[in-house]
């Protein structure tokens, strides 16, 4: 072995240790941040669940669907349910007669004025308040505090030869798409802002993400 190819060798070991440690470091603040979160969850849960009661509203607060996590392992997501029961029936037959807002939502998995939301699901989702649950998953391993979001089934496929990398670490409860732009970009762009956070991941990039998502909830621009 040439010297280099040995500054080669010892560049790529260096570059290893570093993100190890990092993913160690990570998951440690995942499971502290995990426990804190569960703790609030339990009260605001409460306040939720009182504030449902009293618009006549006797279903169930919470809302689980099915994701794609790391190495494309299937798990439940949980939520506060901020739409209507029956919502995907309701989304169906609401698409099938609005043939723009079909198009609009097979291009963008999203539309403005959606059916499915209920008015105190608005104020949920523009305080992300919605996304609270997610501590559980993140407790649970299923997440992290940082990283691309979590998409169902269907969705992976529009990462076609970047799949892999998608799914080569675990989604996040935030992330760089969430944190810059978020319902103001195209689902396009959203991909690119995901697998650009795959490749950088850092903890620094971390930190400044967290800081970015703290901003946007106090400023409640929240997704709509």
């Amino acid at each position: 072995m040439n010297n280099e190819e040995l500054l080669v060798t010892q560049s790529n070991e260096f570059n290893f240790s570093l993100k190890y440690f990092y993913f160690v470091i990570k998951r440690i603040f995942d499971i502290f941040f995990g426990i804190l979160g569960m703790i609030i969850l339990l009260p605001l849960s409460i306040v939720i669940k009182v504030l449902y009661l009293v618009q006549g509203d006797f279903d169930s607060i919470f809302y689980c669907q099915e994701r794609v996590g790391k190495y494309g392992k299937i798990f439940r997501l949980y939520k506060f349910r901020t739409m209507v029961p029956n919502a995907e029936n309701i989304l169906a037959d609401w698409l099938k007669n609005n043939p723009d807002k079909r198009k609009e939502y097979l291009k963008n998995r999203k539309i403005e004025d959606d059916p499915r939301i209920t008015k105190f699901g608005r104020f949920l989702r523009k305080s992300s308040l919605d996304e609270f649950p997610q501590f559980i998953n993140v407790f649970l391993g299923h997440m992290s505090l940082v990283g691309p979001r979590p998409v169902v089934l269907d969705e992976v496929e529009n990462y076609k030869k970047n799949k892999a990398k998608f799914l080569s670490i675990r989604p996040g409860l935030t992330g760089f798409w969430a944190s810059n732009g978020r319902s103001n970009v195209s689902y396009k762009k959203r991909m690119q802002m995901e697998l650009y956070y795959v490749d950088h991941c850092s903890i620094f990039l971390d930190i400044k993400i967290i800081f970015r998502t703290f901003i946007k909830v106090l400023k409640r621009e929240g997704a709509k």
